[in-house]
């Protein structure tokens, strides 16, 4: 999908460590929009790690030593305190965050500055492991359910399982803002601040 430029008045609201434009599919309203959303009963925000350069982990992956893991650069953790910054200037409600447990994604979610992060197994990626998919994303989706509709979740997790639960492809530090409604996830929207 293409893409357009989403709250460009918001970029001078962040300050240097945001100073870069703001992103959404064009299936969603124009400006604030999407993240307007997030008010709304049953919708969450689901995240890909922001920039952690390479592709999947080395072959010494240990999942509680982030020596062994692909990490955030320095890119990669401004970028993680300024979709924060942003989503606070936006006004968005966070009631907990939820991460996979790999260190990127732990150190996104912490960096986001949102609330308690919680690790969230089923956030965990599937990368090397395809055959968890259907399993691992549907205990996602029962998880999601389970919480009370006024609940707000943001998830922050990697690129094939935003994939599999919205559908959509997220770049690095993209969120995708969904609805979860009688069991079925439509996406509404794209935020992203970039690297």
């Amino acid at each position: 999908m293409q893409r357009r430029t989403l709250l460009a008045g918001l970029g001078a609201t962040l300050g240097a460590a945001a100073g870069a434009a703001l992103a959404v599919r064009p299936a969603v309203a124009a400006d604030s929009a999407v993240l307007d959303r997030l008010a709304e009963p049953g919708t969450h925000a689901i995240m890909r790690h922001a920039l952690a350069p390479g592709t999947g982990d080395p072959g010494t992956f240990a999942l509680r030593d982030c020596s062994t893991q692909r990490n955030l650069d320095a890119r990669g953790r401004a970028q993680s305190r300024a979709t924060g910054a942003m989503l606070r200037a936006a006004g968005v409600r966070i009631d907990a965050v939820w991460s996979s447990q790999w260190c990127r994604c732990l150190d996104t979610a912490r960096l986001l500055d949102l609330g308690p992060v919680v690790e969230e197994p089923s956030l965990n990626s599937f990368f090397s492991a395809r055959h968890r998919r259907d399993e691992q994303t549907q205990a996602l989706r029962e998880r999601l359910a389970a919480q009370p509709p006024a609940r707000t979740l943001m998830l922050v997790t990697h690129f094939v399982n935003v994939r599999a639960l919205v559908g959509e492809t997220a770049t690095s530090g993209e969120i995708v803002v969904f609805r979860l409604r009688d069991g079925r996830v439509r996406p509404l929207g794209t935020a992203l601040v970039p690297a």
